[in-house]
Order: structure tokens, then sequence, then C-alpha cells
């Protein structure tokens, strides 16, 4: 029998993938194109998307004519996505209204503390969406493009204006507009969405001004909703290969790392840190401000996970090279941070764009406290990567408690996760194994492995859990006692952060 390859579309926050996986999980051929980030004001960031979709079809067609696979063997398409970020167009024109606005963008954290006022309709936030009230999510973003920009009101008065997250915007480009859907991993990143009856909550929308014919329907993470359409330039090969696998970033590295039981965990090293725990068929509760939703909905069964982010991650080393120009790239800061035991008392706080779980400080903003005479620039760049395992160990400490499970492994990914000394002092400060495989593209390979599901390259889970090599297993080497110095120095640090900016 001929051999089946999936394609798998990556659409990130600073660039576009296109990779090819074969039923090994193997990468086969992979183009990535990146593409402009948009600050207009402090605290604000967008993207234009047709910038998105042109990265995107770029690295479609790059790989295509690659040389390594035919095209008549692309079996289907899975995509993966930067959930939040918030993108609307005119549903005749096919033509966007405003930029998109990213996941990052803190322009509506003043509506946010508006809607916090209402206490009633937070704690029906929480118990409905599994969320907290944040600038973070999909629904403030539209309401304020919809309030804020000229003629989009008519529009959607009209019935002629539509709303999706990224893949949605992805799907309904790639089958001609005809299909108009989302996942549910990206509709529980919208604020809008009832996580247990799995469908858009009406009282949410007409609270929070979002008109409902705008949203796209909401479907599982595996099955085919549509066909490539006829026309497209550069994908003309493409033509009837069904669109077959949806699914949030960082759900989707869950499932590409195989953490199909519940307590199994993963990390993904990206522009943010995400760390997920799957929690199998049950949605937990969280008492430390961490995020519930669905992870994936696959073969009638909806996996459930618990989750804490930190806005900054990878950000802080380009940060660090682009801005401060310390570096000339992350390989010579993993090797400037490698010459010392540690920073010398010295922590960065990347709050750069407020606080994630589990402070939630729209307010806070970055910081280097500690400084003294002796830090110099190798203490400066190990203090970025201590800051980016700090953030993490707030994570695992609140998701251990709000789960009960100690959690015995760390699995991680995304593009940071190769720095080896990052991962040493991840373990220590975790005081846990950190497992990372030998392919740390999991975030594309989980909507590959969804996408191959759907029309039957890979039978089950097994398959694809026989597929996952590990590359390399870093266990702790530090004393609790030295860790928990070092990680109450960084507790104190954050408090500086904290409630920088001034409230409006």
């Amino acid at each position: 029998m001929k051999e089946k390859f999936i394609l798998a579309l990556d659409q990130g926050t600073t660039s576009s993938r296109a990779i090819v996986f074969d039923k090994k999980g193997s990468i086969i051929a992979k183009a990535q194109n990146e593409f402009e980030q948009i600050y207009p004001k402090a605290g604000w960031v967008e993207h234009d998307p047709l910038n998105i979709l042109y990265s995107q079809l770029n690295s479609i067609t790059t790989v295509l004519r690659s040389g390594k696979f035919k095209a008549e063997d692309i079996a289907g398409i899975g995509i993966t996505n930067q959930r939040e970020t918030t993108i609307l167009w005119d549903r005749t024109t096919g033509k966007p209204v405003y930029n998109a606005i990213v996941w990052q963008c803190r322009r509506t954290a003043d509506l946010c503390e508006k809607i916090k006022e209402d206490t009633e309709l937070c704690d029906y936030i929480k118990a409905h969406t599994g969320l907290i009230v944040d600038a973070y999510f999909s629904a403030t973003k539209i309401k304020w493009i919809i309030d804020n920009v000229p003629g989009v009101k008519a529009l959607a008065q009209a019935g002629q204006l539509l709303f999706g997250t990224v893949e949605t915007w992805l799907i309904w480009n790639l089958s001609g507009g005809r299909v108009h859907v989302t996942d549910y991993s990206n509709a529980s990143r919208t604020m809008l969405f009832d996580v247990d009856k799995l469908c858009w909550d009406e009282y949410l929308c007409e609270k929070l001004g979002v008109p409902m014919n705008i949203l796209p329907t909401p479907v599982p993470s595996s099955e085919v909703y549509g066909k490539v359409a006829s026309g497209i330039i550069g994908l003309e090969e493409l033509e009837g290969v069904p669109i077959c696998g949806a699914i949030g970033d960082q759900p989707s590295a869950l499932f590409g790392q195989a953490c199909f039981e519940s307590g199994m965990s993963k990390n993904t090293y990206g522009t943010g840190c995400f760390l997920l725990m799957n929690t199998g068929e049950k949605r937990v509760e969280s008492k430390n401000n961490l995020l519930t939703g669905v992870a994936w909905s696959l073969g009638g069964k909806t996996t459930y996970s618990i989750e804490g982010s930190a806005f900054n991650a990878g950000s802080v080393i380009k940060w660090l090279r682009d801005e401060v120009q310390l570096v000339d790239s992350p390989k010579r800061c993993d090797e400037l941070a490698e010459l010392v035991d540690d920073a010398n008392g010295c922590y960065l706080v990347p709050a750069f764009t407020g606080l994630g779980a589990p402070y939630w400080d729209m307010y806070a903003r970055g910081c280097i406290v500690g400084l003294t005479r002796g830090v110099n620039r190798k203490h400066i760049c190990r203090a970025v990567l201590e800051s980016i395992t700090y953030q993490m160990t707030d994570l695992l400490e609140a998701m251990k408690d709000d789960s009960g499970i100690e959690i015995g492994e760390l699995r991680v990914d995304g593009g940071a996760s190769v720095s080896n000394i990052m991962m040493q002092i991840q373990a220590n400060m975790a005081q846990t194994k950190v497992n990372r495989p030998k392919t740390v593209e999991t975030t594309a390979l989980g909507a590959a492995y969804l996408a191959g599901l759907a029309v039957g390259v890979w039978e089950n889970l097994d398959d694809i859990e026989a597929n996952r090599e590990v590359d390399r297993v870093f266990e702790p080497v530090m004393s609790m006692e030295e860790r928990n110095k070092y990680y109450d120095g960084w507790k104190k640090a954050v408090t500086r952060a904290m409630s920088w900016e001034e409230k409006e």
C-alpha cells in the first residue's frame, strides 16, 4: 500500500509553518515564514490577517516544491494555531475589517475591569467557560472591534460579519469560504463557550455584546470539515484534500506528546510558555486561578485539561537579542549563562504584557531587581533563562494543589526546549524529571495525528504513543533547600513587578 502523509499547518504568533509528517511521526519536509508584529500603542499587539494567510500559504507551497513527496500522497490537513487571537471579516468580500487582535494584546484591560465589577457575571463565566475575566481571551477583543471600527456593527446587523480564531480563518480561506467552523479547544478560549455543554453560551454573548450570528460552528478536533477548494494559487495540487483536524496550539502539543492519560503534563516553551495537564473526561475547578477547558474531542469523547501560561518566555530571549542586543542568538544566551553558577542575586520578571496565571495582573510590567556592581552580561543571560523556569514552577505548584496529583514527569517541547541549560534549571526548580522528545515539533505533530486519525493514517492512540522517542531526560541535581532559596527570591521579585501600570 502506498505511503500516505499528513500536512500540518502550525500557525504561531510570529511565524507560519507547514510540516509534512509520515506514519512514524517523522518530518518529511517543512517550511516557515515569519510575519510582521504590529504594536500600535504600548501593550497593544496586532497582526495583519492577510499576512497570516499569505505566510501560511507560502509555507505550504514551499513544502510542495521540496520534491520529498508527491502532493497526491497527502491524505489530509491538520491545523493548529495561536488560540485567542481574534479576526473579524466581511462574509461577502472575505476581507478583514480590522487587524487581528493578538492574544498578548492588553487593550481591553479596562473593559475587563468593568466586567469584574459584576461578581455574579464573573462567577458565571468561570463556572461555564472555565476561564477568568481577562483581556487575554477573544470576547472583549471582538467587542472592541465592533464598538471601535466604523461600519463593523452595521455589517454584523446585516449578517455579513464573521468571527474566527486563526484556525477558523485558515479553514474558511482554504475551503473557498464554504466552511465556517472552530474546534472545541479554540472555542474554549473565547470566554463565550460553555465547555460542559460544548456550545456557545447565549447569555454570555448577550451580556458581553457579541452577536451570535458571527460565530463559527463548534466541531470536534478530528473529523472532515471540508476540502481544499479549487483556484487557490500555488495549492492547485491540493484541491480536494480533506481538511480534517483542528486544535489550539497548546492542547495540540499535549496530544502530540502522547499525554493521553489523566495526570500527564507537558510544557511548551514558545513565545509564551504553556503548561497543560490532562484531567481526563472530568473538568477540574481551579482554586489557583488556572484555566480549564477542552483539550480535544475525539471519537465522541471529550478530554479536558487544566492550564497555566506565562505570556513571555521565548520572547524574553528575543528581547535580549533584538532590543537589548546583549546576544546575537539564543545559542549565545545559553553559552554565556553556562559560564556562571547562578544569576548572582539578580532576578528578571518578564511581565512585558502583564502576568498570567496564577497572578493574573494585567497591570504588572517587567523589571530587573537585585542588581549589584558584580552583575554582568553572563548573569543577565542566566536571569533570563531562570525567569522562564520560575514562571513554570509557579504554574506547577498551582497545578499540583488543584489536582492533588504529584507530577512525576514533565514532558517538554517548543523551540526554546532545545536549551539544555534551561531544561536542567527547570528540572531543579520543578524537582521533577524533564522529558524531551526527539521530535520537539509536537504542536504540529498533534494536529497531524488528529487529522490522520480522521482519515485512517493512524488507527488509534496506541499507534501514536508507539511513535514517541525520547531525546533526553533531565534529572534534578539541586537540593530542595537550595531550590527554595532561589524560588523565594523569585516570588519576592514578582511583588515588585505587580500593579506597576496605573489603572485608568
